[in-house]
């Protein structure tokens, strides 16, 4: 993107949250939660620089702004999440850093899976009629860019072996523990 595209979003605040499940690192523009993952600041700003102009750091960016409250309404249902007190979400997301077929994708879990059910990768694939592409299904879980929030740790190999998850095997083993 060029920098006079008018999809590229002004400005996007940056913040690190701690979890049982480890360090998240949030993205936030005035309307949306853009990131909630597992990347170091320095990938998420990589990340980040094609879609927006600026990036700002939560501690940097004006008390009460937009972006500030769309993440501190993530950390609080984030937290409440985790605790067992909210089985799902309500904020506004947007999916600017996902391709199509990612998009796609992270967005059947929870259609395939809802919270306390697991699926595998092959029956994903089959659910959004691409059956064959568990490997492609895999890949854009792997790069959701809204993890926990967007349920990828729901997918599970076809055995029921837990395979890949960007926050480790102990992140996905807790969030699935969690939801049973």
């Amino acid at each position: 993107m060029t920098s006079d595209n008018p999809d590229r979003l002004d400005s996007v605040v940056t913040a690190c949250h701690t979890t049982p499940i480890g360090r998240l690192t949030l993205a936030a523009s005035e309307q949306a939660l853009l990131y909630c993952g597992f990347a170091p600041s320095e990938q998420l700003l990589r990340l980040l620089a094609p879609v927006c102009r600026t990036t700002t750091d939560e501690a940097a960016a004006p008390a009460g702004s937009a972006a500030a409250l769309v993440l501190e309404r993530t950390r609080a249902q984030l937290d409440a999440y985790l605790d067992g007190r909210r089985r799902g979400f309500e904020l506004p997301v947007d999916m600017r850093l996902a391709t199509p077929f990612r998009r796609e994708v992270v967005l059947a879990v929870d259609a395939l899976a809802p919270y306390g059910a697991t699926t595998t990768y092959g029956a994903l694939a089959a659910g959004i009629g691409r059956p064959g592409a568990a490997r492609a299904v895999g890949t854009a879980l792997g790069a959701n860019p809204l993890c926990v929030v967007l349920p990828c740790h729901r997918v599970v190999g076809a055995a029921g072996k837990f395979t890949g998850y960007a926050g480790g095997a102990h992140a996905k083993q807790f969030l699935i523990d969690l939801e049973s």
